[in-house]
Order: C-alpha cells, then sequence, then structure tokens
C-alpha cells in the first residue's frame, strides 16, 4: 500500500543554529545522529525510506527553525532561501518528496506572501509552523492574513511544537518534562485551542490546522471542552458553533507522527473520523520502520489503512505523483 509520511524534519547548515536550543532536550550521542540526519536529505534517508516502505515524504524544516529569528528582514530572507532549496529537492525526487514551506511569520504580509509564492509557484503543499514565533501565536489579529492566503489556497498549516516562549512555575524543577515528552504537546495543544476561541476558524471556517503526534491529546478531550464550555464563564468570547468539539471535527487534522500506538489511533478515529488522520513518522526523532510496521499491524480496516496511508495527504495536501 502507498505509504505518504507527514512531519518528516530536515534542516540546511546555515539554519541548523536556531535549533541549538533544542539540543538540551536529548542526549549527546543521540542530538549528534539526529543532527546528522537531518542534514541528509537524499542519501541515508531515501535508503531508510526504501527499507521500511516509505514512497513519499512531506518534508518540514528542523523545530524552531526561521521563526528563531529576531530580525524579520532576515527571516524573510531566510525562509525565501530555505524554501526554494526544498522545491529544488523535490524537483530532483519528484516521486519521494512533497513539503511544507517555513514562513518568516515575523511579518504577516510577508509571510502571507511567501506562502503563495511556495505554493503557486514552488508546488510546496501548505506550510509547517512551529509554536509561537517571538512569542505571537498563530490566533494573532495580524497574522489572519496568512490564514487568509491558506483558505483561498485551499493547503494546510501544520503546528508543530517548539521550545515555549516561557515556562510554567508547574514545570519549575522538572526539565524532564520540558521538550517532546511532555510540555511541547501541552503548549501546542494549548495553541490549537487558542485558534478555536480566539474566532480563526468562525472568520476562515474552510481553514485546515494540521496537528501532529496524534493529534497531541485534543481528540480525547472533545467531551470535556463541550461539556465544560457549556458550564463555564465565557469571559466575553462567543462562538460562530454551538460547540468547541465541532471545530475540531471540521478544521482539525492530525497525523501518527511519534505515536505507535494503536489505543489512541482508534480513539482519533472515533473522535475526529478516518478522512482527518494521516500519517507521519517524525523521522529522525522516530524510526520510520517502527512508524510504517505500526500503520500495517493497526487493528482498522483496510479501507481506514488506505485513508490513514496514503489517500488522506493526497487529498489534503494535493499530492498526484
Amino acid at each position: 500500500m502507498r505509504t505518504i509520511a507527514l512531519e518528516e524534519h530536515f534542516v540546511t547548515a546555515d539554519l541548523a543554529r536556531y535549533g541549538a536550543s533544542s539540543a538540551t532536550i536529548a542526549p549527546p550521542d543521540i542530538w549528534a545522529r539526529a543532527s546528522r540526519q537531518l542534514l541528509d536529505i537524499t542519501g541515508e534517508r531515501l535508503a531508510m525510506m526504501d527499507a521500511a516502505g516509505l514512497d513519499v515524504a512531506v518534508l518540514s524544516l528542523n523545530s524552531p527553525g526561521i521563526q528563531a529569528e529576531p530580525d524579520p528582514k532576515v527571516a524573510v530572507a531566510a525562509a525565501a532561501e530555505v524554501n526554494d532549496f526544498l522545491a529544488e529537492v523535490i524537483a530532483a525526487h519528484p516521486d519521494r518528496f512533497s513539503g511544507f514551506a517555513a514562513l518568516p511569520l515575523q511579518d504577516g504580509e510577508e509571510a502571507a506572501k511567501e506562502l503563495h509564492r511556495a505554493v503557486t509557484q514552488l508546488g510546496l503543499c501548505g506550510a509547517l509552523v512551529n509554536a509561537h514565533t517571538q512569542g505571537r501565536y498563530l490566533d494573532d489579529p495580524e497574522l489572519r492574513t496568512v490564514w487568509a492566503c491558506a483558505q483561498d489556497l485551499d493547503v494546510p498549516l501544520y503546528l508543530h511544537p517548539a521550545n515555549g516562549a516561557d515556562i510554567p512555575h508547574v514545570l519549575s524543577g522538572h526539565p524532564e518534562l520540558i521538550g517532546p515528552m511532555w510540555s511541547w504537546g501541552t503548549d501546542t495543544a494549548t495553541h490549537a485551542l487558542r485558534l478555536i476561541f480566539g474566532g480563526v476558524f468562525d472568520e476562515f471556517p474552510r481553514a485546515k490546522l494540521l496537528l501532529g503526534h496524534m493529534g497531541e491529546g485534543l481528540p480525547y478531550a472533545l467531551w470535556r471542552l463541550d461539556s465544560r464550555w457549556g458550564f463555564h464563564n465565557h469571559h466575553g468570547i462567543e462562538l460562530a458553533r454551538e460547540r468547541p468539539s465541532e471545530y475540531l471535527r471540521e478544521n482539525l487534522y492530525i497525523t501518527t507522527s511519534g505515536v505507535c500506538s494503536a489505543a489512541p489511533l482508534q480513539c482519533a478515529l472515533q473522535a475526529l473520523g478516518a478522512d482527518h488522520v494521516l500519517f507521519g513518522s517524525d523521522y529522525p526523532f522516530e524510526d520510520m520502520a517502527t512508524a510504517t510496521a505500526f500503520l500495517a499491524a493497526a487493528p482498522v480496516s483496510e479501507a481506514d489503512r488506505a485513508k490513514i496511508s496514503h489517500a488522506n495527504a493526497e487529498r489534503l495536501l494535493h499530492i498526484n505523483n
């Protein structure tokens, strides 16, 4: 069965310095291996894809990427450069790679322009956003132009974790909880909820949001969100749709990246529907072969397996090769 994986990371030598702050989340030897594999796009990666039975990898710039750059002008130039580079890699291997654009979200207008260029001229299939941009989140009014562009182009924004803008006090004294094991997931889920309660999907009802890691826990919170929204003080916030779950079921798509477990997959399928679940391996931070073997053996129907494996990605990302 054809398999397309989202959330497949890479980096360039010029941009690797932005990821230095993430080096502390892994032991030095593991980080060194991952750093080498991030830079190697068409060598070892292609061999591992062949061995794992992975047909297409949708590449994206590793976290935090260009969003860590404090100078907006530098970010704009760097985004164009890395997107051009990614388009060249895809052009050289059109049957093996697709890609998400990196956006200079330090400037909303420039980010929208780059998204439009990346999709219409370079053939990229949306954009991946690594958490906040200098403390600003995707519900910011100045970034609505990016959502407008994504909706018009019918491409998703993939919201990926990164180090938070600050460290919540509850994590103080427990650095082991900071990073992908825990805090990145809760930060990203909260970021996604900001989009709902910040009115992004009321303003752009056809916008599409992608989350990795089986939805960062959100598919399993739908009933609780709806129940407490009906009971909770809204603090002046009103939604065009009756319940928060309606936005998650309609605007949210998730990938299996970094979660090779049948129980959360089955929950996600029941909560969101099979049309909203896609495959990902989270390479090089997770093992490709483990991820593809998980999908092949997962206790789901063959129709749903085909949707997760390739059909949903082909439809959502307009991948036709």
